[in-house]
């Protein structure tokens, strides 16, 4: 059974896009620890990060520096953290997250985001790679 974020990359689940390749997809996450928080997947659905091949993890990892530096050109924050936990879909995903303080990376406080404000912020990080 294909995951969530598969069906994302096939189209059937909506997101809120904000970079893609041939290889990669990165997307706001629907329930944000912050307001910017990224998801950067491969399209290729493989279940754990070191599962990945060298080649699709270094790649994944060069995307994410991509994504991270295009965030931090929207957000104001201290630093974009990085997270990478695994448990929740099954399908290799790397959290991005603009945060000025260790909480914010807890995964415990969430934003609450308009679908125009998701929109909108799509927008501008995409703007900004």
């Amino acid at each position: 059974m294909s995951s969530i974020f598969t069906k994302i990359v096939q189209g059937e689940i909506p997101c809120y896009k904000v970079a893609e390749d041939e290889q990669f997809l990165a997307f706001l996450d629907v329930n944000p620890n912050a307001v910017g928080h990224t998801l950067c997947i491969p399209k290729q659905e493989i279940d754990k990060l070191f599962d990945l091949d060298d080649e699709l993890y270094i790649g994944l990892m060069q995307f994410s520096k991509k994504v991270a530096t295009a965030l931090e050109k929207t957000i104001p924050c201290a630093r974009i953290g990085m997270a990478v936990i695994g448990l929740e879909v099954p399908h290799a995903h790397v959290h991005l997250i603009p945060i000025n303080e260790m909480n914010e990376m807890r995964f415990q406080n969430k934003v609450s985001l308009t679908p125009a404000e998701f929109d909108a912020l799509a927008f501008k990080i995409g703007q900004n790679l």
